[in-house]
């Protein structure tokens, strides 16, 4: 059962249910409480968000995911839970060029990165996440609690993971934690 859901573009949030990444890059919204990021959450539901994504924060062969979800977008009021993750490394990084290096690892254009990377103090967290499909997704109703330019949510009631099952399988999620631990220096690790 979890309870808390992280929002990421739903474009991102298609990835890492597709597999196609395996991490969040993140700096935290403008409603951050203390103005940066923090983990609040080792497990969360993937929280779609529409406000904010565009085409051009993208790579442009994540295009069609974009098209997909927007084509896909739940009715207004509704928000659509169909996979969460686990968090299995963090790593708060200083400088860009590390980050960049992973470039072939996420779905956000170059520009996106380095808008984030500086977005008032230079840093980046990067976090491995280990994601699951849940058997079927859940819809609940938007709230106004839900929105506003922030990472986190807690929803009305905790949601099962029962069932779910992992979207890369565990030798690929383990060899991209050691590569991200040899090029990040993880600042913790679970």
């Amino acid at each position: 059962m979890l309870k808390h859901a992280f929002k990421e573009w739903a474009v991102i949030c298609r990835a890492l249910a597709e597999g196609r990444q395996a991490l969040i890059l993140r700096k935290g919204g403008v409603a951050e409480a203390g103005d940066d990021f923090q983990v609040a959450e080792r497990r969360f539901w993937l929280f779609p968000t529409y406000t904010h994504q565009q085409r051009a924060g993208i790579k442009p062969e994540a295009i069609p995911l974009l098209e997909q979800v927007e084509a896909e977008r739940p009715p207004a009021g509704i928000v659509r839970l169909s996979h969460f993750a686990e968090v299995a490394g963090i790593y708060h990084v200083h400088d860009l060029v590390p980050v960049l290096v992973l470039n072939h690892l996420h779905m956000w254009s170059e520009d996106t990165v380095r808008m984030r990377f500086a977005y008032r103090a230079p840093g980046l967290y990067v976090l491995a996440a280990r994601v699951f499909r849940a058997p079927e997704a859940i819809e609940i109703l938007d709230a106004p609690r839900y929105a506003g330019c922030r990472s986190w949510v807690e929803l009305e009631q905790p949601l099962s993971t029962e069932a779910a099952v992992p979207v890369i399988d565990d030798e690929d999620f383990v060899s991209l934690v050691k590569s991200l631990d040899k090029i990040l220096h993880p600042t913790a690790f679970v």
